[in-house]
């Protein structure tokens, strides 16, 4: 998942020389590898791996993908970069457990 809001802000900060397009293309590019890595894993397990680097705001675009691919379950990370109230799970493991109608199995990270 590449955070849009994120690529925005990061283009903003005085002293990057990076504009939106070239920041937006290394995060891709380090999204691709990281899934990557993950993809071969589950692969080696003998599982079926459908792989979507998806741009937005986290938790929207889960649920629409949830919605889209029919999922059966969600399997969502959780590190808890935000608020205290968010800080076990994190706001976008948040947000997806309380919005979702799928079951959602959050793994501490």
């Amino acid at each position: 998942m590449i955070d849009e809001r994120e690529v925005d802000h990061l283009s903003h900060i005085p002293g990057i020389q990076l504009n939106a397009e070239e920041l937006e293309r290394l995060r891709e590019e380090d999204a691709n590898k990281g899934i990557g890595r993950i993809e071969a894993e589950l692969r080696e397990s003998s599982l079926d791996v459908k792989v979507r680097i998806e741009k937005g705001i986290p938790f929207k675009e889960i649920l629409r993908v949830q919605d889209e691919e029919e999922v059966s379950a969600i399997v969502i990370g959780s590190h808890g970069k935000s608020s205290v109230e968010e800080m076990l799970l994190g706001s976008v493991s948040e947000k997806v457990i309380r919005k979702s109608n799928r079951p959602v199995l959050v793994i501490r990270r």
